[in-house]
């Protein structure tokens, strides 16, 4: 293996083997590192000595905490927009080709798995969840909106729970992972030794489900029915409106949400509330081309990059919004995120 490599691609037996190699960047994804993995997927697709995918992320911390949003600021900020949207144009892309991956897909994730991570494992029918696994969407906080396939995903989820996990950003453990159908299986011990027999060619089914643990209760469950009343509301601020009427009846759950909520960008929640509210009408293509038309428009915006500033890069904590409120939103602005991007429209081959 190439110990420099940001990505390395290769055949262990049975396996295409996919390792996010960035371990002191939390295995964030670059172009590079979608290049390489778009081109050995195609090749495997067409290998019959390829039975099955496994990826899996380099280091204990994370499986792959999102795509490398510093460098994406930097290009936003530097004028070279186009280059920046190349990233997320070719990354939606191998999104969508995970999605209809003709080979069973499964990725290993034992620790963090945010943003970018999620793209390249969701969509993929089988996701292993060790005991560090730890979701998140936490885009809305950084002023960005939940992409990489949340479109589709996300109004998926039991209930309500996809418009939560969208608009408040919460971390997400294996249990709640597995209740809320994020993870397929929960398993204990080294995940290398289930890589193993995964490219030793025993059979996927019938090897996790021997390899399966009981995660134990899901947390997140003893909420749900906050979560539905509170996040069906027809807007965001009527979502705020009931998360405020539960807390005054006791609810400290529901006032931990709404405190958490009052700190995100009010133009990304606006983005995002919309996203899952349509999502749930749409095919995994048009998902996808949604999410390029939001993007295109987001870096010409204000705030991705102050809340990269703010979270990444100062590390201050304290984004300055604009607009600054919820009541300040102008509707057109967010239904123009949504527009057609005529000859620029996402392309998914």
């Amino acid at each position: 293996m190439d110990e420099d490599a940001e990505i390395v691609c290769e055949r262990q037996g049975a396996a295409g083997l996919v390792t996010l190699s960035r371990p002191h960047a939390l295995n964030a994804l670059t172009l590079t590192m979608v290049r390489k993995m778009r081109r050995a997927l195609d090749a495997w697709a067409d290998d019959a000595a390829v039975t099955r995918i496994v990826v899996q992320g380099a280091g204990e911390k994370a499986f792959c905490a999102g795509g490398d949003i510093r460098r994406l600021h930097e290009l936003g900020l530097a004028g070279e927009k186009q280059e920046a949207l190349t990233f997320w144009r070719e990354e939606y892309q191998l999104n969508a080709r995970i999605k209809r991956y003709p080979k069973p897909y499964i990725s290993l994730i034992d620790g963090i798995v945010m943003g970018g991570g999620v793209g390249v494992s969701l969509h993929g029918g089988y996701r292993i969840a060790g005991e560090r696994y730890l979701f998140a969407m936490p885009e809305v906080g950084i002023g960005f909106f939940p992409d990489v396939g949340a479109t589709y995903a996300l109004p998926r989820l039991p209930g309500c729970t996809g418009m939560y996990l969208a608009l408040t950003g919460e971390r997400v453990k294996r249990a709640d992972a597995m209740m809320l159908g994020l993870a397929t299986h929960a398993v204990d011990g080294d995940l290398d030794k289930l890589r193993e027999a995964l490219a030793a060619g025993e059979p996927v089914e019938a090897l996790l489900a021997a390899a399966v643990v009981d995660p134990g209760p899901a947390p997140l469950a003893t909420q749900r029915d906050i979560i539905d009343a509170c996040f069906s509301a027809e807007s965001v601020p009527a979502i705020l409106k009931r998360l405020d009427e539960a807390a005054a009846k006791g609810s400290d759950f529901a006032a931990k949400t709404a405190a958490t909520m009052r700190t995100k960008s009010p133009t990304s929640m606006s983005i995002a509330f919309e996203q899952i509210r349509r999502g749930g009408a749409v095919t995994f293509e048009e998902a996808m081309k949604t999410e390029f038309r939001i993007v295109s428009r987001i870096v010409d915006g204000h705030d991705f990059y102050e809340g990269v500033r703010a979270v990444i890069i100062d590390k201050d904590g304290q984004p300055q919004w604009r607009p600054v409120t919820l009541e300040e939103i102008d509707p057109a602005a967010i239904e123009g995120h949504f527009a057609s991007l005529g000859a620029n429209e996402l392309e998914i081959a």
